[in-house]
């Protein structure tokens, strides 16, 4: 047999390739000669696909059998690093045992780098969730939307070659062509330029579909200029290890359907084309190229077909993903929380969105996009997901304007609209927490931003989306940025702010916060000195103080109604001040009447003067009620207002878009 030649995926210069020469084994190691030939013109065309050695035909479950035999006069590659184990738990599947086997000498290795197979296993312990690497494969086809994709199918289905469980995939949005296909395998490269896009660092698809299973094949179906091309790639991590490659190589083949003949034509060469298609049917779950061939009937003319299978098992031994407990969902295995609580509130909390969605998957991908198009499903076991709102489960709302400040100025920068709410079950639920979108993708589920150990923050939850910060590449959390910490600052004032003012309408006792004069800040620890014995004119003094400074506090609540939204804290912390001031002066005046009982009586004037402090303390919360009203009413008018621009800016960019899809059909035409 003659050399077989591969692509390595993320070498420096694509017109090299690389081709293996066979040697005579020695013992329980096979050695291999590397040289490097320049190709150009149709040759560097057909490197395109990246295929490796064929190991034979059988047909039997990869899983069930050891290494394959090897004679003298097959091509064997073999690696420095002893095989891996076939070990069905994730994070132990990365184990290698160095120091096996000897070196392979690369002659000519200028601009020569590869990628051994174990990075494909710690690049995808970046996802620590399976759902996270599942809503990963879904942000692809989302991304689709703009090219036609109306669903994307999430299901069980089953490896044919041993009846195991498999994961499947599929959208009908504008599938790959080959050279899409070759990069999707690839590392580092990404074709999406569009703003609106998820996905951006072109490494998505390959972490998430290896934290889920340890290989995957993907069907996809591609038309363009009325040319129909279908192409297959495998990504096996089982092949790799079991036959010790030192490289990642990904087999594949593409047809072309002819339309004159009604009839698929191979590309990139026959040669290649039988290489390819041996591995295959060697390692995928198909054992003949009909069966391949099949698997596009489902397609149709355009989409893509994603079965991930040798799915990963949990410490149990049993499938990480779980599809027997609920036959319309899929779950995680053993990830059931259970609330410590009152036993009537149990059930309340257990139930809940925010503890259900860390294992089910229908429960998370009903929240995952803040806002998808109408025509757009996402069909779950045959069921299709109802979006929902997270907004819709609050009482009392309110809308928060907040603009990020970049290099000391808010110019320039996008306005974000956070609503903020008691969830309907409170008091019930112990849940607190914000929601916060990237482009329309939620990454950080029921954040929470305080920690509260007497009630502070409790049922409170708010939903924005944050553009002006970055995701990492799992797309789990974000950038820890000083953009980020800002927000996270913010967050909790505006957490702690609601609560002060509607807590008591849960049932909630608002903190009294005791009074200690001349401290004015709510951030002090405020306490009352011990009372006294005070005479006449020490009464008369202590209201005449209190009098004084409710005028004041009047006066300056006045003019913070007219402030802006940072004054309006200090609003709130005023009416707190003003209760305690309240509570203080009742004490002094029980203080003072007490200790007159045995010296003397408390005048007539003093009782007059209480009761102004009270009138006017009565009077400012009324105010300040109105305030509130008055500022709900125009934060409900803004957001009205951003909504309202939002859906122009969508109508212009559908009509630019369909603008441009009639000049491309004028241009066709002629």
């Amino acid at each position: 047999m003659g050399p077989t030649e591969i692509v390595d995926l993320s070498s420096d210069d694509e017109s090299e390739t690389v081709c293996l020469k066979a040697v005579k084994l020695e013992g329980d190691f096979v050695m291999d000669k590397k040289c490097q030939s320049h190709t150009t013109g149709q040759d560097s065309e057909e490197n395109l696909s990246s295929n490796g050695p064929s190991t034979g035909h059988s047909n039997s479950s990869v899983l069930e059998q050891g290494p394959s035999p090897v004679d003298d006069t097959c091509i064997s590659y073999v690696s420095p690093i002893g095989a891996a184990p076939l070990c069905r738990q994730f994070w132990k599947a990365g184990n290698y045992d160095d120091g096996i086997g000897s070196k392979v000498t690369v002659q000519n290795a200028k601009n020569y780098l590869h990628v051994h197979p174990m990075f494909l296993h710690s690049n995808a312990t970046s996802h620590k969730w399976a759902f996270g690497a599942i809503a990963e494969l879904l942000d692809n086809a989302v991304d689709e939307i703009q090219n036609g994709a109306t669903f994307v199918i999430v299901d069980k289905t089953s490896n044919p070659r041993d009846g195991s469980p498999a994961l499947l995939i599929q959208d009908d949005g504008g599938g790959m062509d080959p050279e899409a296909m070759r990069r999707c395998m690839s590392f580092g490269f990404s074709d999406k330029k569009s703003q609106f896009a998820i996905g951006r660092y072109g490494n998505g698809f390959k972490t998430s579909t290896m934290r889920l299973g340890a290989d995957v094949i993907v069907f996809s179906c591609h038309l363009n200029n009325r040319i129909l091309t279908q192409s297959i790639g495998l990504l096996s991590y089982t092949y790799l290890t079991q036959t010790q490659l030192d490289r990642i190589v990904v087999p594949m083949v593409n047809y072309e359907f002819n339309t004159s003949t009604g009839s698929l034509e191979v590309l990139n060469g026959n040669d290649h084309f039988v290489s390819n298609l041996s591995l295959l049917l060697r390692w995928s779950p198909y054992s003949s190229e009909a069966d391949l061939l099949k698997q596009f009937d489902e397609i149709g003319s355009h989409g893509t077909k994603v079965i991930i299978y040798n799915l990963w098992c949990n410490d149990d031994g049993n499938l990480e993903l779980d599809f027997d407990t609920n036959s319309k969902d899929i779950r995680i295995a053993g990830d059931v929380k259970r609330i410590d609580t009152l036993k009537a509130w149990k059930s309340v909390n257990e139930d809940h969105i925010a503890n259900r969605f860390r294992y089910s998957l229908h429960v998370y991908l009903s929240i995952l996009y803040l806002k998808i198009p109408e025509r757009f499903q996402i069909i779950l076991r045959g069921q299709v997901v109802k979006p929902h709102n997270i907004a819709d489960d609050l009482k009392y709302p309110q809308f928060v304007k907040y603009a990020p400040l970049i290099g000391g100025s808010t110019k320039g920068t996008a306005l974000t609209v956070t609503t903020i709410g008691f969830l309907k079950e409170a008091p019930q639920v112990n849940i607190h927490g914000f929601n916060v979108y990237h482009k329309n993708r939620l990454i950080l589920p029921f954040w929470q931003v305080v920690n509260y150990l007497d009630s502070r923050g409790r049922g409170v939850v708010g939903i924005l989306q944050a553009d002006f910060i970055e995701p990492t590449h799992n797309k789990q959390d974000f950038e820890r940025t000083s953009l980020f910490q800002k927000l996270e600052v913010r967050l909790k004032e505006m957490t702690w702010e609601y609560w002060d003012t509607h807590c008591t309408l849960f049932g909630y006792k608002k903190e009294k916060r005791k009074f200690t004069p001349g401290v004015t800040s709510m951030q002090n620890p405020l306490t009352i000195e011990k009372p006294v014995i005070l005479n006449k004119s020490s009464s008369s003094l202590v209201n005449a103080k209190a009098y004084g400074n409710s005028l004041q506090c009047s006066k300056n609540l006045q003019s913070l109604d007219q402030g802006s939204q940072s004054k309006r804290k200090k609003t709130h912390e005023l009416v707190d001040l003003m209760n305690t001031q309240e509570h203080a002066s009742t004490d002094n005046v029980a203080c003072v009447g007490f200790s007159q009982n045995k010296q003397t009586m408390a005048t007539p004037a003093d009782q007059v003067g209480d009761q102004k402090n009270l009138h006017l303390i009565h009077q400012n919360k009324q105010l300040h009620a109105k305030c509130l009203e008055f500022e709900k009413t125009g934060e409900e008018l803004n957001l009205k207002v951003v909504k309202l621009k939002s859906k122009i800016q969508e109508a212009q960019d559908e009509y630019k878009r369909l603008l441009a899809e009639i000049k491309s059909l004028d241009v066709k035409e002629e």
